[in-house]
């Protein structure tokens, strides 16, 4: 399974909509659709205690230079850069990580401790933390907390994917899916994931009049103006 297309059809199918209407409600598309990269710095009429708000959450620092860097490694292995668009760190999502939990202080702990359960798991596999493994070794582990076992009913049979995991992965698990929806949040907010998606924007429609044969069954063709005013682009 390409996994860049399943992070992409889960992103339009629940994230895009609220974020791109909220980007039709400026005049300025540039800085509606930054999302991600431009967490910290808006230019948009905000009221007097969402700047307040602001100032706070980026006067402090959440994250510790290991566990950004760990982020970093994580974000890129959920998506990497590719012939159509960059990475995630390309679009600066482990920024827009640390501004959430920030924002969102109930998801500290949960990544706090998921980023200490993945160097626990390095250092009992390979005697060294995450980011000090190689790209193989670091899969290694990804792929025990990416794909759990999910059963479902599909035309009325059940139908089991992914792969059995162990009780101690729980954890990991847990962690795993907090990181990955934090990651495709991050991305498909910000420019690069939303030309990844091809969101043009608001466009105007073209018509170029009622099709030939529709005309013909009624008798009715276009005059030369019509064509030339109102039919025509």
């Amino acid at each position: 399974m390409d996994r860049r297309k399943s992070l992409k059809a889960i992103a339009v199918g629940t994230l895009s909509a609220s974020v791109l209407l909220d980007a039709c409600k400026t005049d300025n598309k540039k800085e509606a659709a930054k999302g991600a990269e431009s967490a910290g710095e808006f230019t948009l009429d905000r009221a007097v205690e969402e700047q307040e708000r602001e100032k706070e959450i980026t006067s402090k620092t959440f994250f510790t230079p290991h566990e950004m860097a760990t982020i970093t490694v994580l974000a890129d292995i959920i998506i990497p850069k590719d012939e159509i668009s960059g990475s995630a760190s390309d679009a600066k999502v482990p920024d827009f990580i640390e501004y959430i939990v920030k924002d969102m202080p109930e998801k500290q702990i949960p990544m706090r401790g998921g980023l200490r359960w993945l160097d626990v798991q390095s250092l009992k596999r390979f005697n060294k933390s995450f980011i000090e493994c190689d790209p193989a070794q670091q899969i290694n582990i990804v792929d025990d907390i990416a794909y759990p076992q999910i059963v479902y009913k599909e035309n009325g049979k059940e139908v089991t994917k992914g792969k059995k995991t162990k009780p101690e992965m729980a954890q990991g698990i847990a962690f795993f899916s907090l990181m990955r929806d934090l990651t495709t949040s991050g991305f498909y907010t910000s420019q690069i994931g939303v030309k990844d998606v091809g969101y043009a924007g608001n466009t105007p429609n073209k018509w170029n009049g009622v099709p030939d044969d529709v005309l013909k069954q009624y008798g009715l063709a276009y005059t030369e103006k019509e064509m030339k005013e109102c039919a025509k682009y």
